[in-house]
């Protein structure tokens, strides 16, 4: 595993936020990301758990340059929340997942050296995921560390995370182990949000109308001298 190096510099060294670069090269590859923080955000809430993306990911304390800005990152045992960047000796946690949105111009930086660095790191997963299927038939692929060494991952399932991985269009579904449940994503529960309180307020509506027919009722049988409070 990759040593931290610790400062040899007396003077503070400043560490970056952003360098300027566009987020993801395409819509779909955005859609992905986003999409794919949001469920995993809203799976880990509760937890000593963030979920961060496109942070920069520093890895050797006094060398800023040595740094990666992994699409999505979920490390266990930190703080939740989210972060202008993620350094390994100040948060004492490497990620234990990460995934990276790739495609045919980012393949050989994805396979190559990330891959390597995520290894050495002890990064315990690695998600590769080909949108666009340029490169990727299946359009994912990962990678489990045994043996301190990258293993292709065969069963689909994220060991750290308990989920169950899917590919369903453009988009990575996330099933958890436990129950089987899919982790919906913002639009599924948005929809699922709609049909619960439609449905709310239909019983409303129909409890209502049963509340009207029973008084109907006893008007009736008040018109005709009996009391309905006394049968």
């Amino acid at each position: 595993m990759t040593s931290l190096l610790p400062s040899s510099q007396s003077t503070e060294v400043f560490y970056p936020s952003s360098d300027g670069e566009p987020l993801a090269e395409s819509y779909v590859h955005l859609y992905a990301l986003l999409v794919t923080l949001e469920v995993l955000r809203q799976y880990l809430q509760g937890q000593q758990a963030t979920v961060l993306s496109n942070q920069f990911l520093y890895y050797a304390q006094g060398f800023p340059k040595l740094r990666v800005a992994p699409d999505v990152m979920v490390i266990f045992d930190v703080a939740p929340g989210g972060r202008d960047n993620y350094k390994i000796w100040e948060e004492g946690q490497v990620p234990v997942v990460i995934f990276e949105m790739t495609s045919e111009g980012t393949r050989n930086q994805h396979t190559g050296f990330k891959k390597t660095l995520y290894e050495q790191l002890g990064v315990l997963e690695y998600w590769l995921f080909d949108p666009k299927g340029e490169w990727i038939k299946e359009k994912l692929q990962g990678y489990r560390l045994r043996n301190e060494v990258y293993e292709p991952i065969t069963d689909n399932r994220c060991e750290p995370l308990e989920l169950r991985l899917q590919i369903e269009g453009q988009l990575i579904s996330f099933y958890r182990e436990d129950t089987g449940d899919k982790l919906l994503i913002p639009e599924e529960l948005a929809q699922a949000l709609k049909e619960e309180r439609l449905a709310r307020e239909q019983a409303q509506e129909q409890a209502r109308q049963a509340q009207s027919q029973v008084e109907k009722l006893k008007e009736q049988l008040r018109s005709l001298g009996v009391n309905p409070d006394t049968i």
